[in-house]
């Protein structure tokens, strides 16, 4: 006989490396074919083309417990096996033997796990009876080993199976292991065969059919004969049970007769229990409408009890106190009974918002009894405003008319008084926290308490700086300078010692420390006491806190904010305009009396501008907050008109400078240059923080004027013109070297100056030499012009300079030189009227003279080098004791 697949070894192991990683080892492996049967007609499976696979049987130890599995394999394109199906034996619920195979060669494998039962199971076509009987003896061995119980067997003969395995017992040799457990059991196939044998047939079961088989006497060949008499002994008793049952009619009658008086009493029972189910119905019904209406009731109940307490509630809301009533109607306003104005205001204010949407259930707000009290409280809102606007426009009135009636509060003679806000402030404070609620009840009404407000205060403000500005103009001594400062005149120091004129701008910084934090500190307490939402005024340092005043914490008004909306930090546009306006008419005319200070200093020293300029700068720059616009604005009117002042003294002056050059014929030094100098020194005492700008601005202005003076005045006598300027421009350098070392811009003005002086002195020079000795230089000069367009050789032939010209020149020239060079220093010394000058010149006289001699020599040596001429060093040494 050929050979099993099922003791393949390669097989195995090909079926283990395709399950490599699952750890399961393998039990049994062995090639069958494939097919699908296709349900038909009874009696015929038709077939699909078989396909090639491997049933291989698997187990798998987890702990205690085994478990064992069919796996089905395929083989690849390669001819290498892998895994196709899975199936789990304790699924497996039948084993069947296709009936219409007349091999037997073919069985199913039922599994009770399957998704769809309406599919036919796959066919499983073995090479031999052998190999099924193998494949389907391990299966079943394993299920009872493993699983402890038995699928279902149909369409093996038990009788067949038992006998084909005491035939096959000694064939099998190879060992399995097919259990994992704690003691590890080796079965050999005949002994799952013999198992298999003695779990299909009973060892009873086996006497029974040997003891049967004793009581005939035929041999193991007579089979079919055995069987026939078994049949008719089959038939025979099937006869006698028959003939049994008929002899039975008796008793089966008293049966039948039972049985329907038991029915009966059934019927009876069921009709009986039907009426009680009805009546059990009606009484369930009634029960549930009896609980509906108990359960609508507890809900009305509950209902009820909720509205009455919303009810109570919107009452509470709609109730007004009586107390607070009589105060929002016609209360008093004085300073004892603020407490109960301010709880009434609290509680009209809440209670608006309590009826307003967001804090009110929407379906309250249509109710016409909310709508009725929303409208009292209106009503009630409108009559406050109204009477505590009215209290208040009169308050602020009369608490200014009544500090104006006080003569003793203002600067008198011989006294100067600082004004003092503590106590009107104090009283304002008192109707602060009305003024937040006002705002929050109607912001309208606020318009018009703000114009009361700074229409009142305004009258007192411009009286106190009036009172004090004319005091201190009063009470300030100091002798008054002239404004004429560079105006033509003989002399020359006429205002070098100016009387001194500090007091002037001490007063005016008097006038700005007094008044000017005064200002901010009532546009800060302005701005907070009347509800204005812009930032808080933040205190400058310097001068404006630094004197002695009391405002420093004018800005508390201990008050709180009454709502969010207050409490607000950023900038909002409207509000910034709208205090911008309320400041304006709060300070509008208290500028007129600081013009008037002003204007007052500029007539007793016109150069104190320059000192008020820088004070209010440094003020200006101090002023920061929003508060203090206004206090702005004034300081920049008062600073353009410092401005404009100074500029109306520096075009007077510049004016003065111009109308030297209508005078008659000038010389020496103008008056101006050395007054200028003075100015300029006094100007620079003057200086205040930004003031340079001005003074820089000035002097840029007077410079210009004095060098387009001085040309014109030059060029009215060509003669002396550079006489004139060297000398003026000498004694401009000279008056303002100190300060040109340290003011930039005359630094500018004097380099200015040097280079014209160079220039005057280097054509008056030219002047004088040329007076002396022009026809030297003139031959000299004819030599150099044509040296450009003929050869050195070829200029002695030229007519008028040939040799014989050249002795004429030198001996009228050159003989007592000496006498020509006294000539030349006393043409120059005559018209000069500065003396301190002359050294200067003359030195620069010689060593121009010299100049232009040592390239007269040096053309001659060039041109007629067979004459001979003094040399450069001898008229060197003929200057040098000069």
């Amino acid at each position: 006989m050929a050979k099993s697949s099922a003791d393949d070894e390669e097989l195995r192991r090909a079926c283990e490396a395709a399950i490599e990683g699952t750890k399961q080892k393998i039990v049994m492996s062995i090639r069958v074919a494939k097919s699908r049967g296709i349900w038909g007609k009874s009696g015929k499976i038709g077939r699909q083309m078989a396909k090639p696979r491997v049933l291989a049987l698997s187990t798998k130890s987890k702990g205690q417990r085994i478990k064992a599995f069919l796996r089905v394999l395929k083989y690849s394109t390669g001819g290498v096996l892998e895994p196709a199906k899975l199936y789990k034996l304790k699924h497996l619920s039948k084993v069947e033997v296709i009936a219409n195979d007349p091999s037997g060669f073919t069985f199913t494998l039922g599994f009770d796990n399957l998704r769809s039962q309406s599919v036919a199971p796959p066919q499983w076509t073995m090479r031999n009876i052998d190999d099924r009987n193998r494949l389907l003896f391990c299966i079943l061995n394993i299920c009872k080993d493993v699983l402890g119980r038995l699928p279902k067997v149909v369409g093996i003969d038990v009788v067949e199976m038992a006998l084909w395995a005491k035939e096959n017992t000694p064939v099998a040799s190879t060992q399995r292991n097919i259990q994992d457990g704690p003691v590890a059991t080796a079965v050999t196939e005949s002994d799952l065969k013999v198992t298999v044998e003695k779990e299909l047939v009973s060892q009873a079961e086996e006497e029974d059919m040997e003891a049967l088989l004793g009581t005939y006497v035929m041999g193991i060949g007579e089979a079919e004969a055995f069987s026939e008499r078994l049949k008719r002994e089959l038939l025979a008793l099937e006869a006698a049970n028959v003939h049994a049952i008929l002899e039975s009619e008796p008793l089966i009658d008293e049966v039948l007769q039972g049985l329907e008086a038991a029915t009966n009493c059934v019927d009876d029972m069921d009709e009986w229990l039907g009426i009680f189910n009805v009546k059990l119905r009606h009484m369930r019904e009634d029960i549930e409408s009896i609980e509906t209406r108990n359960n609508k009731l507890e809900m009305q109940s509950v209902n009820n009890k909720s509205l009455i307490e919303e009810l109570d509630k919107l009452l509470e809301r709609l109730r007004v106190p009586s107390e607070y009533a009589a105060c929002l109607t016609g209360g008093s306003f004085d300073e004892a009974c603020m407490l109960q104005n301010i709880e009434a205001c609290e509680w009209l204010t809440g209670a608006l918002r309590g009826l307003e949407v967001p804090n009110l259930d929407p379906t309250y707000a249509n109710m016409r009894a909310v709508k009725e009290k929303r409208a009292e409280l209106e009503k009630l809102k409108s009559t406050f405003v109204r009477r505590a606007s009215e209290f208040l426009r009169n308050y602020f009135a009369s608490l200014v008319d009544f500090m104006i009636a006080d003569k003793s509060y203002f600067s008198q003679r011989g006294q100067l008084k600082r004004p003092d806000h503590a106590d009107l402030r104090y009283k304002c404070r008192t109707y602060a926290r009305l003024l937040q609620h006002l705002k929050s009840l109607d912001k309208n009404c606020l318009g018009s308490l703000r114009k009361a407000y700074c229409s009142s205060l305004n009258l007192l403000l411009r009286r106190e700086a009036r009172e004090f500005a004319n005091e201190l103009r009063a009470s300030t001594k100091a002798s008054r300078n002239p404004t004429v400062w560079l105006e033509p005149s003989t002399g020359t120091g006429q205002n070098v010692n100016a009387a001194d004129t500090s007091t002037v701008s001490e007063a005016y910084a008097k006038m700005l420390t007094i008044f000017i934090p005064l200002l901010v500190d009532e546009s800060s307490f302005f701005a907070h006491f009347m509800c204005f939402e812009v930032p808080a005024l933040v205190p400058p340092g310097g001068l404006v806190n630094g004197n002695k005043n009391g405002y420093d914490d004018d800005d508390d008004l201990g008050i709180m904010d009454i709502d969010d909306n207050d409490s607000k930090t950023g900038k909002n546009s409207a509000e910034l305009a709208a205090l911008n306006e309320s400041l304006q008419n709060l300070l509008d005319g208290i500028q007129e009396d600081f013009y008037a200070v002003v204007d007052w200093a500029y007539k007793i020293d016109p150069l104190r501008c320059i000192s008020m300029h820088g004070i209010t700068e440094r003020y200006l720059s101090g002023q920061k907050a929003d508060a203090a616009g206004f206090v702005r604005l004034l300081l920049g009117d008062l600073e353009s008109r410092i401005s404009m002042q100074f500029s109306r003294f520096v075009d007077e002056a510049c004016h003065q400078i111009e109308k030297n050059e209508r005078n008659v014929r000038q010389m020496g030094v103008l008056s101006y240059i050395p007054r200028f100098a003075t100015l300029a020194t006094r100007m620079e005492q003057y200086i205040q923080g930004q003031s340079r700008d001005l003074v820089d601005q000035a002097y840029t202005k007077f410079v210009s004027i004095m060098f387009v003076t001085l040309e014109k005045i030059a060029q009215t006598d060509p003669k002396y013109a550079d006489i004139f300027l060297l000398e003026n421009y000498a004694a401009f350098q000279n008056s303002l070297y100190d300060l040109a070392n340290v003011v930039p811009t005359l630094a500018k003005f004097y380099h200015q100056a040097s280079e014209a002086y160079e220039q005057a002195c280097t054509r008056h020079i030219s002047v004088i030499i040329y007076y002396q000795f022009e026809r030297l230089f003139q031959f000299a000069k004819k030599i150099e012009d044509l040296m450009y367009t003929i050869t050195p050789e070829e200029i002695p032939f030229q007519l008028g300079l040939s040799k014989m010209d050249l002795r004429k020149i030198l001996k009228s020239s050159l003989s007592g030189v000496d006498k020509s060079i006294a000539a030349m220093y006393k043409k120059l010394q005559k018209n000069l009227t500065s003396e301190e000058l002359l050294p200067s010149l003359w030195d620069k006289c010689k060593k121009e003279f010299l100049d232009k001699y040592e390239s007269f020599a040096q053309l001659v040596a060039k041109i007629y080098p067979s004459e001979t001429i003094p040399s450069a060093a001898e008229m060197r040494e003929l200057l040098a004791p000069m």
